[in-house]
């Protein structure tokens, strides 16, 4: 993390975290979830006219003859017993944040206080603050530990307030490294209509938006974004991502949408807006699928070349779905094309990143690989959508595709659960519902969320198990929607009417159903404090962050998590000690239910504990932290990669005094490539090995030097270098890419093989094995080399030139790496190493570079030439201690290259022809004589 301080994060997010509202001051509390109506400025607009567009007043769900009531009134009108007195503010609303109560008296609350209580509540409502020409919230929970108000110290005529469509989960997420990523500047809307503003007014946001909130506005026209956000975001993409391609009569606008032009002008507004303050060094981090051509753009941007090699990672924080449902989008490729832009595209899980792999593979004809996508040129994109041409060309450019779990801040929740207002209302609740059962929700109102299937599991509970009927009661708290999302829940309302007909009494209503408007997130707190369950029925969903902040608030009942398997969060092992249900089987959920409410506390205290660890482990300082240092990482590795005319080819005159002066030298040569060109076609690949005369004289005019000590790296198997061994017993030898090495010999001693392997399970083999002769026999002229702990896939032997056989070749090629990497790779600890015409799975950790990082530890032969063990350990090589006074290293492992630069007194040489980070650069076809300068040298 501490290299993110070199460097200004810039966040792009569709809403900022911070809004600027029309009006002269702010309203008396900050609450996000409950703000008092006291204004005349939430009734106007800047303009002085009526708001373009306006949140439908929230309504309570279900038409039964006594209307659902909130939670305060719920809990106001049923109190019998009497409770300690509360903190002095007897509404806790009127303070979010920094409550600083008097001391709490004796005695209890008098029925005077309560009725001026109910006076008091009385007057929060919904937020109309917002002149907001949203329909509904984005798809990510608004912010959940809000911790400052805003005030307006100034005379402009509006002031700034937390935004309610920001991604609360994302924002939460920076905050909570804000001591580690001091620079930072967001950059994206309001969130509110604002064609009314003028120049002036627009300049003057801009200013102490950047100054005050580090912000960057960006300023689109309300028809545009409505378009966007409301029929391409919401009504095309969201329901994509979700698997949910929706039937006649909406299939036109799903499969033909006109609103992809605003989607596309949307995001060149953004890149606009981020050319405009991008400087050299800063980190783009795009959010979203708001924001998918964003990349792209930026890429491929013609105003700030530079932008060719920036930093930038695009992270996705809902699902990602197959390729059978993806492919079903018009502008499919367009949206794909643009996530490529990024140096790192991040996913919550590693299926939704195994659907991104195979769905790039599929649709644009790429090679996608295991850690991610290699892409040789990025087509022109369509200029009918506005996005322009010039993309960025580079044959071997590879994005990296990671997985990086959100998670919540862990201290700042603790934080909150400690203030007053919380413990208040949990006293209230435990005694409002003394003897009775919790079971606790909180969804969107759209039908991916399942409110409708949690439901229905509830009414089939209260049938099957008729004992709880008046016991249990389920309390749904339904996140802002758009009418059109709540009548496509599937007639949620009809199904809570349904419910409490058939079940309530005088003084028992089975279902409570709560709008975000009418429950403070401390009450929130409170209900997830004395649930006896969390209910989460998503048909599909990314993390359910919300189920962390369950478990969280269970540290002292430690009681169960009922959870879709169709959630991200599901699909974390730590997570597997939920009660894990299908959405869809409604019997299933139901009797999930009854099994929670009947675990013993041994059996929760052990779930707990699993779901526990997972949640204070992932992290929301965790995901922002690798998700940034990786996405540093890849742009590093791709920009030194992309410009081989900046490395210097080898200088003899340079070295050659350095070597001759050196009282020991340490030589690591590769073989294949370097020291012997191969015949790779399939006859050549088939034949017997035969050591090359001209290689091996090389070997033993080196090692014939007592200062020199040589290595031959190698990727073959130890059968075939045993007779490289017999005619050049002084070199070492590191066989398959570093599972074997041996020491060479000296004196008498040495030459020995050592196993790096030797404490591995290499029973992954034989499944590898049989994956691969599938895929050998529906490509032709390919076949399997087993070795004795990897195993090679020859998948072309054929002539360079790309005709559809190789095409189609390399196709299978990228389906058996993903294949192997997602049914063996986790399990066995697998890695996959992709070349032009093969590629080699070997285990974990066993690298060329490891085994020489072992060959040059203090314990290692290099430094103690009678060792006959290899220290088995990936750590920083010191070849730059004792009497090893010339490292030179020759060879095409740019992983090696890299890591041998540490020393100082390293020499490496790149033999790719690629794109290298190494200090000297050599034709390969020139190997052979500038060797022999070396080798001729006393």
């Amino acid at each position: 993390m501490s290299s993110l301080r070199n460097h200004r994060v810039i966040i792009a997010s569709l809403f900022l975290p911070t809004t600027a509202v029309p009006g002269e001051s702010s309203p008396p509390t900050p609450d996000i979830y409950a703000r008092e109506v006291g204004t005349t400025a939430a009734t106007q607009d800047l303009g002085g006219r009526p708001p373009a567009f306006k949140h439908a007043s929230s309504r309570s769900i279900g038409s039964t003859p006594a209307p659902l009531k909130s939670i305060v009134d719920d809990l106001k009108s049923r109190a019998i017993t009497p409770i300690t007195t509360p903190p002095s503010e007897l509404n806790p609303f009127s303070k979010f944040a920094s409550l600083a109560p008097s001391p709490a008296g004796k005695g209890s609350i008098s029925p005077s206080s309560i009725r001026n209580m109910d006076v008091s509540l009385a007057k929060f409502q919904p937020d109309p603050l917002h002149p907001t020409r949203l329909q509904r919230r984005s798809s990510s929970k608004p912010p959940r530990y809000p911790t400052r108000s805003y005030s307006n110290t100034s005379s402009e005529p509006y002031y700034f307030a937390p935004n309610i469509h920001c991604n609360g989960g994302l924002k939460n997420a920076v905050d909570s490294v804000k001591e580690r990523m001091t620079n930072k500047l967001w950059v994206g809307t309001l969130g509110s209509s604002t064609d009314a503003y003028n120049t002036e007014l627009k300049a003057s946001i801009d200013r102490r938006m950047k100054e005050s909130h580090s912000s960057l506005p960006v300023w689109i026209p309300d028809a545009e974004f409505e378009s966007c956000y409301d029929e391409f975001c919401h009504q095309v993409l969201w329901p994509c991502l979700h698997y949910a391609v929706p039937d006649a009569p909406k299939t036109k606008l799903f499969f033909e949408s006109a609103a992809f032009k605003q989607y596309a002008a949307v995001n060149k507004r953004f890149a606009e807006a981020i050319e405009s303050i991008w400087t050299e060094g800063d980190v783009v981090w795009i959010n979203d699928y708001h924001l998918m051509l964003l990349p792209l753009l930026l890429r491929q941007s013609t105003r700030v070349p530079a932008l060719t090699s920036a930093t930038i990672g695009f992270f996705m924080h809902v699902a990602f779905p197959s390729s059978e449902i993806f492919r079903c989008l018009s502008v499919r490729e367009h949206l794909l094309r643009g996530m490529l832009g990024a140096d790192l595209v991040g996913f919550q899980t590693a299926s939704y990143a195994r659907h991104f792999r195979q769905t790039v593979s599929r649709i644009l004809a790429v090679e996608a690989l295991p850690k991610g996508i290699q892409v040789g040129f990025l087509p022109r994109s369509d200029v009918e959508y506005g996005i322009p041409g010039g993309a960025r060309e580079g044959h071997g450019r590879f994005v990296d595709v990671g997985i990086f779990p959100m998670g919540i801040d862990v201290g700042a929740l603790r934080e909150r659960r400690r203030e007053p207002d919380v413990s208040y209302w949990v006293q209230l609740l435990r005694q409002r519902y003394s003897g009775m059962m919790i079971v606790v929700g909180r969804d969107k109102l759209d039908e991916i969320q399942g409110v409708r299937h949690k439901l229905e599991a509830f009414e089939l509970f209260l049938k099957k198990w008729p004992e709880y009927q008046g016991k249990v009661i389920l309390l749904q708290v339904a996140l802002q929607t758009t009418e059109s999302n709540e009548l496509a829940a599937g007639g949620v309302s009809d199904v809570v009417a349904r419910i409490n007909s058939a079940f309530s009494t005088l003084t028992y209503q089975p279902v409570v159903f709560l709008h975000t408007q009418e429950v403070t997130f401390s009450q929130y707190l409170a209900l997830l404090t004395v649930a006896d369950a969390f209910l989460v029925t998503s048909l599909r969903e990314g993390m359910a962050l919300r189920t962390h902040e369950f478990v969280e608030c269970q540290d002292g009942r430690h009681r169960p998590l009922i959870l879709s398997e169709f959630t991200g969060s599901y699909s974390y092992s730590g997570f597997r000690s939920c009660i894990a249900v299908n959405p869809y089987d409604t019997h299933g959920t139901a009797k999930a239910i009854y099994q929670a409410l009947t675990m013993s506390d041994e059996e929760a205290l052990s779930r707990w504990e699993d779901l526990h660890n997972h949640v204070v482990t992932q992290t929301a300082q965790t995901f922002v932290i690798s998700f940034l240092t990786r996405c540093l990482r890849a742009n590093t590795e791709h920009t030194i990669q992309t410009d081989l005319n900046s490395v210097p080819a080898l200088n003899t005159t340079l070295l050659l005094p350095r070597y001759k002066h050196s009282s020991r030298r340490i030589l690591l040569l590769d073989f294949e490539g370097t020291l012997w060109r191969p015949d790779m076609s399939r006859a050549g690949l088939l034949a017997p090995f035969v050591p090359p005369e001209g290689a091996v004289e090389l070997l033993n005019k080196f090692s014939a030097n007592q200062r020199n000590e040589v290595w031959l790296l190698s990727g073959l198997p130890i059968k075939s270098l045993e007779q490289v061994a017999a005619k050049a017993p002084g070199v070492g030898i590191v066989a398959e890419n570093g599972c074997f090495a041996k020491i060479p010999v000296q004196n008498g001693k040495g030459g020995v093989w050592i196993s790096m392997v030797a404490n591995l399970n290499l029973t992954w083999k034989g499944l590898c094995v049989e994956i691969l002769n599938y895929f050998t026999e529906r490509t032709p002229g390919s076949f399997v080399e087993e070795r004795e702990a990897s195993v090679v896939w020859r998948f072309w032997t054929g002539p360079t030139d790309d005709c559809a056989d190789r095409q189609w070749a390399r196709r299978q090629a990228a389906e058996a790496q993903n294949h192997i990497f997602d049914s063996l790779g986790e399990r066995y600890g697998l890695r996959i190493i992709p070349g032009s015409n093969s590629f080699l799975v070997l285990p974990n950790n066993i690298s060329r570079s490891t085994a020489v990082g072992a060959i040059l530890h203090p314990g290692g032969p290099a430094h103690s030439p009678r060792s006959s063990s290899m220290p088995d350990l990936d750590v920083p090589v010191s070849g730059g201690g004792g009497d090893v006074g010339f490292v030179f290293a020759v060879g095409s492992d740019e992983k090696l290259l890299r890591r041998l630069n540490e020393l100082d007194n390293a020499e490496t040489v790149s033999t790719s022809g690629k794109g290298t980070d190494a200090k000297w650069k050599l034709d390969a076809g020139d190997v052979g004589n500038m060797m022999w300068l070396f080798a001729n040298s006393p």
